[in-house]
């Protein structure tokens, strides 16, 4: 069968997106080949011993704490009925709205010697002396708790996805057997959910390796902080390519650990009678225990950080106009707005030339669009250099021989190289929420729309994209609060004398004075909020009777 021109134009924008994504991880190995051998003497003596135990230590940390309180509450949540689980249900994926560094930022500043924390201590004890024992957030079990304190919701909703399934006839067959409800919890739920648990780590230990604003201020030498100072701070971009290398091994190690969580991880339900299992009331003692536990973890990854930085806005009268946060902004919505529109088209296209025409290649460009995510941000930047020089230079030479005058560095200058970095990273979700959309639409419906003569371009305008606006406007919500909160390869690849609100906020802090940067720091928070709420509204479903 022939292609049309609209579906051969589709397969070559598909092809040409994948190559797009895989561009960074090829200069990444091209860059690794220049050999460094005086600078891996200096890495292997005293940068990579330090980092590789401070990353599996963050990782396995941040994992713990992520379980124990992402698979907890959404256990608590999903098979119990106790006094305020309404409110929970919106509170607990809230952390979301967060990001890691905003976090480590308001930690330090409330528990530094000379924090809110220790002030207000000092006041009411009465004895400076005696709040000696706080702790030191500038530590490996301090970044553990801030990351993973805000990081918890990537369990929670995957876990809580599971476990409000539950059928009823694993319950009762658990019940007659004499199991309890710990027993059932540790022998039947849990063991059930491990997939979804397996995706929610997965995806917690991919945010934590791509940290970076986080483990720099609070003195932890992973990998990632490594490459960033192997980049600028050595001047060796072979060496930062080698480091990375090893960080993509690391990354490519997790999402085969994930795979292997979700192997055979298909739980059938009984056909013949699909049965929720009923949720369990907890009252008197029990009931407030439960909602304690639930509204600590969403006090600390939420409201702290939030409260504070409405405390530091508004005592420091930084909503005046007159401040450079507004410029800041407009830069990062800007940015934004122009990444989001392509990583939608993008996705759109390649999720379209699948559907379309179905093949390897098709396939394989799915496949490919949705790795970005994976590529920490530090990494993705240091692998889009070459490239983006490479394209200016072009533009140099170009300008020369048309006998113009060279127009500097324009991928970089103009924040192209930026919404580059956002596509990549972030293409993975336009392509799977429209992928997600479009198994919701029948092949019935192109077959007739063919049927009827109608070309494949018609029938995307006329009938599939109005069934798939809710998958749209999800994948743009999404896309720009990332974009939004993204640091890493914002700050490597902005053009010079350029802010945004994240990079604004990195500067604040490595001043020590990241209070000036609150109002940036909370307009990021306000813009996230929004979509954590939008994607928790299908919260609940029905459950059985008690």
């Amino acid at each position: 069968m022939t292609l049309s021109r609209t579906e051969l134009t589709a397969i070559l924008i598909a092809l040409a997106t994948t190559l797009l994504v895989a561009a960074p991880v090829i200069s990444i190995a091209l860059l690794a080949l220049q050999p460094e051998p005086e600078l891996w003497q200096h890495l292997i003596a005293y940068v990579l011993p330090q980092a590789l135990r401070d990353t599996a230590a963050l990782l396995i940390g941040v994992g713990i704490v992520t379980l124990a309180v992402g698979a907890g509450t959404a256990w608590l949540v999903s098979a119990h009925d106790f006094p305020g689980r309404a409110l929970m249900l919106w509170l607990l994926p809230l952390p979301l709205a967060i990001p890691t560094y905003l976090a480590a930022y308001v930690y330090v500043d409330l528990f530094e010697p000379l924090g809110l924390v220790h002030r207000a201590l000092a006041t009411a004890m009465s004895l400076p002396g005696a709040i000696a024992w706080l702790p030191s957030l500038r530590s490996l079990p301090g970044a553990v708790f801030v990351i993973g304190i805000v990081l918890y919701p990537y369990v929670y909703l995957s876990a809580r996805a599971m476990f409000q399934h539950r059928s009823a006839d694993f319950a009762e067959a658990a019940k007659i057997l004499g199991a309890d409800r710990w027993t059932t919890f540790r022998r039947v739920s849990l063991p059930m959910a491990r997939p979804a648990l397996a995706v929610g780590l997965a995806l917690v230990s991919l945010e934590t390796l791509n940290d970076i604003g986080a483990s720099e201020y609070l003195g932890i030498r992973t990998l990632t902080v490594s490459v960033f100072t192997t980049w600028l701070n050595r001047g060796s971009l072979a060496g930062a390519a080698q480091l990375s290398l090893f960080m993509l091994a690391i990354v490519g190690v997790l999402i085969a650990i994930e795979r292997f969580g979700r192997r055979e991880g298909s739980v059938e339900f009984s056909s013949e009678n699909p049965r929720l299992a009923p949720r369990t009331p907890l009252t008197g003692a029990y009931g407030w225990l439960a909602f304690t536990a639930c509204l600590i973890p969403a006090l600390l990854g939420f409201a702290v950080p939030l409260l504070y930085l409405l405390r530091e806005s508004l005592r420091r009268g930084l909503l005046s106009m007159e401040t450079t946060v507004w410029r800041d902004a407009g830069h990062t919505i800007a940015l934004a707005a122009i990444a989001t529109g392509a990583a939608l088209l993008l996705g759109l296209v390649v999720i379209v030339a699948q559907r379309w025409r179905g093949s390897r290649l098709t396939n394989l460009s799915v496949a490919v669009a949705q790795t970005g995510y994976a590529l920490p941000g530090t990494v993705l930047a240091l692998g889009l250099l070459t490239p983006v020089l490479f394209i200016d230079n072009g533009f140099s030479k170009l300008a020369g021989w048309l006998s113009l005058a060279s127009p500097g560095l324009v991928m970089v200058g103009s924040g192209a190289a930026v919404v580059i970095a956002y596509v990549i990273r972030f293409l993975a979700v336009p392509t799977g929420f429209i992928k997600a959309g479009f198994e919701h639409i029948p092949v019935d419906y192109d077959d007739s729309a063919r049927a009827a003569g109608a070309p494949a371009i018609t029938t995307l305008r006329v009938i599939q994209l109005p069934l798939l606006r809710p998958a749209l406007f999800g994948a743009v919500i999404v896309v720009f609060v990332d974009c939004l909160k993204e640091l890493p390869a914002t700050l490597l690849l902005r053009p010079l004398n350029v802010e945004t609100l994240a990079t604004s906020i990195y500067q604040y802090a490595s001043r020590g004075s990241f209070e000036e940067g609150a109002l940036a720091a909370l307009l990021i928070v306000a813009a996230s909020i929004g979509p954590v709420v939008w994607l928790t509204r299908f919260a609940d479903v029905p459950q059985g009777p008690v």
